[in-house]
């Protein structure tokens, strides 16, 4: 999706809707997307008709088309679980919104670590945790946790393998290269794409 030029401004498409967000440097939202008290971390970016609301992504995120994250769920329990319920100023001018169920859904965020991968129209729903470096699959819904440099398929989503051996994973962590500044990285590309992963490692200090 990347625009020509990214830079210290985000790049929002007109179309999208972006409320009480704090998006990154070189970040883009996309067509008829929208975000909702979430934070985008630096490079990341979410793609046409995704959705984010009280959600925390981190650095260097690749987030595909049609991407829910933390969707809402009704209050089932009561005798009527409609919308009007608790949206009520909606429907009577007169009646207020309920703050308890927006509060009981702010408190279940949605965390997604660095360099984390979600494919074309996956769910991550109410209070997971993705870790960096891991893959979600297209059409996967996350219903549990998943592990740092995981990849995980279907629904609910299961962990198909890893990524990397679990030291390598830690070795990444470890080297947090999402954390180095804007030069760094730049010099760094042709490692990121010519470099096995062990021989990045070595050469970066991880």
């Amino acid at each position: 999706m990347a625009a020509d030029r990214l830079g210290l401004e985000p790049v929002v498409h007109p179309s999208a809707r972006v409320t009480d967000c704090r998006l990154g440097r070189y970040t883009e939202v996309g067509a008829r997307t929208r975000l909702t008290e979430t934070v985008l971390g630096d490079y990341s970016y979410i793609v046409d008709d995704g959705e984010a609301i009280y959600t925390t992504i981190g650095k260097v995120c690749s987030i595909a088309a049609k991407v829910r994250l933390n969707p809402g769920n009704h209050p089932m329990e009561r005798a009527s679980q409609a919308h009007f319920t608790y949206r009520a100023r909606s429907y009577w001018p007169e009646l207020e919104n309920e703050p308890a169920f927006f509060a009981r859904r702010r408190a279940l965020p949605v965390t997604i670590g660095h360099d984390v991968w979600i494919g074309h129209g996956a769910v991550v729903l109410p209070g997971r945790t993705i870790g960096t470096g891991a893959v979600v699959g297209a059409g996967a819904i996350v219903t549990r946790d998943v592990a740092p440099y995981a990849i995980v398929v279907g629904n609910p989503a299961r962990v198909v393998r890893a990524r990397f051996p679990e030291g390598i994973a830690a070795r990444l962590q470890a080297l947090a290269w999402w954390d180095w500044d804007h030069a760094r990285l730049g010099a760094a590309v042709p490692d990121f794409r010519t470099l096995s992963v062990e021989a990045f490692l070595e050469r970066h200090g991880g």
